[in-house]
């Protein structure tokens, strides 16, 4: 009885807040949510784009204790039906749906959001979130450029909202010890870390433009990106390899890389970057480089980061495929997927440590919902501040790659020396009303 009493309160506490959202752009916080949580109160999410990543968001949350998925968004009608249905079997309840995020954003009884759209929208509708006084659990990367990556930081830090980036890696106990033992100087000095992304991504055509399929909202599902005919060269998986929607696979899988790398280096954006590569396996549609080698420097650090993106049949590297290594004046350490490492001493490759494999995907979920309970942003594993410069790491890598030179980065003001060409390349035009304003 307690418990519901105290439910209807924190119901009715908000519903008597001031109004509704407006229709094409979100001005500012409309609703003053409650900031702590009780023990037993429940709280209420939406999934923002449920095609892939948007499933186990599902999951993740309905995991979890006193947190109920009470809608799901997505352009796509067609796909929200099939979610419906899946929702309605595995759980024994209904979902409401929604093709707006807008719509959702207006609903005054949804505590929190998750993120799962296409990368061209993670920082729009987390700022828009946060001005709609929502939490937020958004996807990598955390933002498709540089500065509206930054803005979001801003709009989390003056709305006062608990904003968890999707880095699993940070809530893996296992690697949260590697990190420690690299501070500890298990190799020395870490000089320098690799990223590597090494996944199989074949040719996929080029399927031409044709009418919108039916169900599907293409206004929002392009959102802030320029309008261009349909087609399903991009809907629903392979905008990642198009400029205006994704950022190849350094700004896809690798964010999780660019993040570790920074994590264990303890270094934030560098100040000298170097990429080269290309596409030399497919004369298929996708504009991103199948293989990408960057290079970030960090000379006052004396310290240096490697990426690495191959597409194909290739080596894994001691055992790694998709993860990351670090390098001491005594020793390296591999970071194996999304949950061990091992360290390994001396000129004789000593294994000296041995990390077990940890769950960490369901506890990154935990993670953001106890932070929001308590409302503490200081509980997060990857709070906003990671969604910006892991993603920014990897856009710094594709602009250096796309203007085919090395470029210099002054950090402080996350602007490029001397070169307004860069500059440019540091944020995109936003297509009214999608826009990531100046002051958020």
């Amino acid at each position: 009885m307690e418990e519901k009493k105290s439910e209807m309160t924190r119901r009715t506490f908000i519903k008597g807040a001031s109004g509704a959202l407006a229709a094409a752009t979100i001005a500012g916080p409309m609703y003053i949510p409650k900031h702590v949580f009780g023990a037993n109160d429940t709280i209420r999410a939406a999934v923002l784009g449920v095609h892939g990543r948007g499933k186990d968001h599902i999951k993740g949350l309905m995991n979890l204790e006193n947190v109920e998925v009470v809608t799901l968004c997505d352009p796509d009608h067609k796909l929200l039906d099939e979610r419906a249905a899946e929702f309605k079997q595995t759980y024994g309840k209904k979902v409401s749906v929604e093709q707006d995020l807008r719509k959702v954003y207006d609903d005054k009884d949804i505590d929190v959001v998750t993120i799962a759209t296409c990368n061209h929208w993670h920082s729009l509708a987390t700022i828009w979130a946060c001005q709609a006084g929502k939490d937020v659990y958004v996807e990598k990367p955390g933002s498709h450029n540089v500065w509206e990556g930054r803005k979001m930081v801003e709009a989390a830090a003056k709305y006062d909202r608990i904003v968890q980036h999707g880095v699993q890696l940070r809530s893996s106990a296992a690697l949260q010890e590697a990190v420690k033992l690299l501070n500890d100087g298990i190799i020395g000095r870490v000089y320098m870390a690799r990223g590597l992304v090494f996944r199989w991504r074949g040719d996929i055509g080029d399927k031409g433009t044709e009418p919108v399929p039916e169900g599907l909202d293409y206004n929002i599902w392009l959102g802030p990106a320029a309008k261009r005919p349909f087609t399903r060269n991009l809907v629903h998986y392979n905008w990642h390899w198009h400029w205006d929607f994704g950022n190849g696979d350094v700004g896809n899988q690798g964010i999780h890389e660019t993040d570790m790398c920074l994590w264990g280096l303890g270094v934030g954006l560098p100040e000298k970057i170097t990429a080269l590569g290309g596409k030399f396996l497919w004369d298929d549609s996708k504009e991103t480089p199948e293989v990408l080698s960057s290079t970030y420097h960090y000379p006052k650090e004396k310290k240096i980061i490697e990426f690495e993106v191959r597409p194909w049949y290739t080596n894994y590297e001691d055992g790694v495929k998709v993860g990351n290594i670090f390098y001491g004046d005594k020793g390296y350490m591999l970071i194996k997927g999304y949950g061990t490492y091992e360290t390994y001493i001396g000129t004789d490759k000593e294994k000296v440590e041995k990390g077990p494999s940890r769950s960490e995907g369901g506890d990154h979920f935990k993670n953001f919902i106890d932070a929001v309970r308590a409302h503490d942003k200081s509980m997060l594993n990857g709070p906003v501040e990671t969604a910006h410069t892991a993603s920014a790491l990897a856009h710094l890598g594709n602009i250096s790659y796309r203007l085919g030179r090395q470029l210099t980065f002054d950090p402080t003001v996350e602007k490029f020396v001397g070169d307004e060409e860069a500059n440019t390349m540091l944020t995109r035009k936003y297509r009214e009303p999608f826009v990531v304003p100046d002051q958020v």
